[in-house]
């Protein structure tokens, strides 16, 4: 069942991480939009008329979430059941490489185990993989611990997924997807399919759910990974393939990771992306050093890959001979 936060589940720490990622999160967009000469008023009304590329959450809405009580503290029953169904749902896999999640390899998270195992088997990801995704997006605690509540400062991006508002709302009007089903049977979506702009709120709350989450990595590493083998894109051969192929497509959106395999990315896109994962001045040390913004991006995307995107951290290695012989 996926429930509403209250302020009687959260300790004090998680209550402050949350306020205080979101009012920086709140503030750098502000003054990115002054500094560009955008009205604030007017941006967020053209964004809630069309729906996407607007700022999620507001810091009010957010901390109506962490003391909502009573009627506010529960989703109705139909939420409960699609959550069920989303859940038991038989996944079309493919079979890709890799083995169980290991409890050991969570360490700290190892609460999260069970949905983990349950996303894989429902797509056909391997948990390790969907382990090693969430591993390199969200924020960690000093025990290893991942932060329900991460929030990028320069983006909408929120949640062990680190989704951007867009993309959430997007995996929610995707037919057959996890969050697809919560959302129609919470009523979230309009005759057409499209999220109605009074759910918006509480849908983009889901992104901080630790199931929800976990399942929309799931969705979208499943599509992304088979729109880059349809693209050309090698995605196949062992889980640490399967792992950066996914997570590029995570982090980068489909478009950009088929541009980044194959070709590279542009320069003035490259720009932009570098800087809004490491910041303008840290962009630019890098683009000196590689002299290029297309190299330097490459440069550390594959990086953070390497030292990130690790799902043997995360498996449980089987025997194939003894599990077929037991």
């Amino acid at each position: 069942m996926i429930a509403r936060y209250d302020a009687t589940q959260l300790a004090a720490a998680q209550k402050a991480d949350l306020i205080l990622a979101t009012a920086r999160a709140d503030l750098s967009n502000s003054l990115w939009q002054a500094a560009l000469g955008v009205d604030r008023g007017a941006a967020t009304a053209a964004g809630a008329q069309g729906g996407r590329n607007v700022q999620g959450m507001s810091l009010d809405s957010l901390l109506a979430m962490l003391t909502s009580q009573a009627d506010e503290a529960a989703r109705p029953r139909e939420l409960a059941k699609a959550a069920e169904r989303a859940d038991a749902a038989p996944a079309p896999a493919e079979g890709l490489p890799g083995g169980e999640v290991s409890r050991d390899g969570l360490g700290a998270n190892v609460d999260l185990a069970r949905h983990l195992t349950a996303a894989a088997e429902r797509t056909g990801i391997p948990s390790a993989v969907l382990a090693s995704i969430v591993d390199a997006e969200a924020a960690k605690d000093a025990d290893g611990r991942w932060r329900i509540f991460s929030r990028n400062p320069r983006s909408s991006a929120a949640g062990l997924g680190q989704f951007l508002s867009g993309s959430w709302e997007t995996l929610a009007e995707r037919p057959g997807t996890w969050l697809n089903q919560l959302a129609e049977a919470n009523g979230w979506l309009n005759e057409h399919g499209h999220v109605r702009g009074r759910s918006r709120s509480a849908l983009l709350e889901l992104r901080y759910d630790p199931q929800a989450a976990i399942n929309g990595i799931a969705d979208y590493a499943r599509d992304n990974l088979d729109r880059l083998r349809a693209a050309g894109v090698a995605v196949d051969g062992n889980a640490e393939t399967t792992a950066r192929a996914a997570y590029l497509g995570h982090h980068l959106g489909l478009g950009d990771a088929i541009r980044f395999l194959k070709d590279g990315i542009a320069s003035g896109r490259a720009r932009h992306l570098l800087d809004a994962q490491i910041g303008h001045e840290a962009a630019n040390r890098k683009i000196a050093a590689y002299g290029d913004a297309s190299a330097a991006h490459r440069a550390w995307l594959l990086g953070y890959i390497d030292r990130n995107v690790r799902p043997e951290r995360f498996a449980m290695m089987v025997n194939p001979v003894s599990a077929r012989s037991a």
